[in-house]
C-alpha cells in the first residue's frame, strides 16, 4: 500500500469532509497533500497537481509564500491571540488603519469576524440593528439576486439562491425577496453585457419600489456569482443599484468574499463601478490563504447609531472567538504588502490576457456554450446541445469528468456543475496558464465525448 493510500485510508476512517458525498470516495481518492510550494500541491508520493482553483479561492501568492511566512513565525513568537473585547494588539490596529486606506470612502470601520459566512451574518444583523436603533424596526428584510450564494450558515443560505446549497434547509430559513439576476450568460443574441445588465436592473428597481419601507438592505456579489457557475455582469448594475438603495433609503451589502483583492481586475470589484457599499464584507484572500479570518467595513454613520451609553442597549453585542486573530492579522499585513511591493494588478491583467488567449478555441467545442472571463477568473461552460444552450443534466456530473482527468496530468480543476474554470494564484507563469488550458482542453474533450 502507498503512502497516499495509507493517508487515505487513515483519513476515511475518521474525517468527514465539506462540500462531499462520502460515497463516491469509494471509487474516487481522496489526494493527501504533504506540502505546497508557489501554485504547486504536492501528495505523498511525488505527485504534483497545480492549483488552479486557489484551494477554494483563497490563495493568491502562492503556498508555502516565503515573505508571510516569516510574518506570521515572526507574530507567533510574540502574540499568539487575545481577546479583542476590551483589549486590542498592534497588528489588528495596523490592518484595520490600511484596510480604511485601500478601500473605498466612506468604508471606515473595521468588525471583524472568523469566516465568510459570519462576516455576512454580521453585516446582515447590523443593517437590520441600524434600522431598530433609528426607530425603523418594520425595516428586516433583504433583497438578494437569484443564483446568488453566500455562505452556509442558516443567514447566509436564506440570502442566497443556489438550490444545491439551499434547497434542504428551505424550512430553516427566513423569508427574502429575490429578483432575477444580471447574469451576462442569459443574455439575449447580439445585445451586449451592458445593455443586459441595465435590461435586469428593471427588477431590482420594480423590487426596490414596491418593498424598501420594509427592506433593510440588498445584498450582492458584485461582478461574479462565484458558487452559481462563475456567471458574470456588468458593473454598470452596481452603479445604478447604488444609485438606486440611496433613493430608496436601503444600504447595500457587498460580498467581495471572493472577488476582492484583485481577483476581478481591480483591488475591489467595487471600484469597476466608481461606488462605496455600506458594508465591505472581506475574507479568503484577505490573509492570501493562510488562516480564517474576515471583515465587515461599514462607515462611521453605522458605528454612531450604536453609539451610546450602555443602558440603552443599542450596542452590537456580537462577537467570535478569534475575532482579529493576531497571527491571521499578520498574514493579511503580509498580503497588503506584497500588493504594495509589485504592481500586482498590472501583473494580472498581464495573467489575464494570456488566459483569454490560451482558452480563445474553447468557444469553437461543440460542447461549450461560452468561455466568459472577469480580470483572474475565467469560465468554461459545458452543455449538451451548443445551439440551444441545453445544459447536461446534472445527474450526469460532466465536471467530475474533467476533475479526475485533470488529477493525472498535474492540474487541480474542481469544477463547478459543468463549468470548468480558471481562478489560480497570481504567482501562476504564461506557460502554467498553457498547461492548464492543454488539460481542461483534453479533460473537456473526453467528458463531452458522448
Amino acid at each position: 500500500m502507498g503512502l497516499n493510500n495509507q493517508w487515505m485510508q487513515r483519513d476515511l476512517s475518521v474525517l468527514w469532509h465539506p462540500c462531499t458525498q462520502m460515497k463516491d470516495h469509494e471509487h474516487m481518492p481522496v489526494i493527501p497533500i504533504q506540502r505546497g510550494e508557489g501554485v504547486w500541491l504536492h501528495d505523498f508520493e511525488g505527485n504534483r497537481y497545480l492549483d488552479a482553483v486557489s484551494s477554494w479561492w483563497v490563495n493568491i501568492f502562492g503556498h508555502a509564500n516565503p515573505y508571510i511566512n516569516q510574518r506570521v513565525k515572526d507574530q507567533i513568537d510574540n502574540l499568539e491571540h487575545v481577546i479583542l473585547a476590551g483589549f486590542s494588539h498592534q497588528p489588528v490596529i495596523e490592518l484595520s488603519e490600511r484596510l480604511v486606506d485601500i478601500t473605498p470612502a466612506p468604508l471606515t470601520r473595521c468588525f471583524y469576524a472568523d469566516n465568510g459566512s459570519s462576516c455576512i451574518e454580521v453585516a446582515l444583523k447590523m443593517s437590520f440593528h441600524y434600522w431598530l436603533n433609528t426607530g425603523k424596526p418594520e425595516k428586516k428584510r433583504f433583497i438578494t439576486l437569484s443564483n446568488s450564494y453566500h455562505g452556509e450558515t442558516l443567514a447566509t443560505l436564506s440570502v442566497g439562491d443556489v438550490a444545491l446549497y439551499k434547497e434542504t434547509y428551505e424550512p430553516l430559513l427566513m423569508s427574502v425577496i429575490t429578483v432575477p439576476s444580471p447574469d451576462c450568460y442569459e443574455r439575449e443574441a447580439g445585445a451586449t453585457w451592458e445593455e443586459h445588465s441595465r435590461l435586469m436592473f428593471e427588477h431590482m428597481e420594480r423590487a426596490l419600489e414596491q418593498n424598501h419601507q420594509e427592506v433593510a438592505a440588498v445584498i450582492v456579489e458584485p461582478l461574479i456569482q462565484c458558487a452559481g457557475g462563475m456567471r458574470m455582469y456588468h458593473p454598470v448594475y452596481l452603479k445604478l443599484l447604488r444609485e438606486a438603495c440611496d433613493r430608496y433609503n436601503v444600504h447595500l451589502i457587498h460580498d467581495e468574499i471572493a472577488v476582492g483583492f484583485g481577483r476581478t481586475g481591480s483591488l475591489f470589484a467595487c471600484e469597476q463601478a466608481d461606488i462605496s457599499p455600506d458594508f465591505l464584507c472581506l475574507s479568503k484572500a484577505l490573509t492570501g490563504g493562510y488562516l480564517p479570518m474576515a471583515v465587515c467595513m461599514t462607515t462611521d454613520k453605522m458605528y454612531e447609531a450604536f453609539y451610546d451609553d450602555y443602558v440603552t442597549m443599542r450596542a452590537f453585542l456580537h462577537s467570535h472567538s478569534y475575532t482579529g486573530n493576531p497571527l491571521a492579522c499578520a498574514a493579511a499585513l503580509a498580503t497588503l504588502d506584497l500588493f504594495e511591493q509589485t504592481d500586482v494588478i498590472a501583473a494580472n491583467r498581464v495573467l489575464a490576457a494570456h488566459m483569454k488567449k490560451a482558452t480563445a478555441h474553447f468557444a469553437d467545442h461543440p460542447h461549450v456554450a461560452e468561455v466568459r472571463q472577469t480580470g483572474m477568473v475565467l469560465a468554461i461552460e459545458m452543455v449538451q446541445d451548443k445551439a440551444n444552450r441545453t445544459p447536461y443534466p446534472w445527474q450526469e456530473r460532466r465536471g467530475i469528468r474533467v476533475y479526475e482527468h485533470a488529477l493525472k496530468n498535474e492540474a487541480l480543476l474542481r469544477p463547478l456543475g459543468s463549468v470548468v474554470y480558471f481562478m489560480p494564484p497570481y504567482v501562476i507563469t504564461p506557460d502554467q496558464i498553457d498547461h492548464l488550458a492543454s488539460v481542461a482542453w483534453e479533460g473537456i474533450q473526453l467528458a463531452t465525448r458522448d
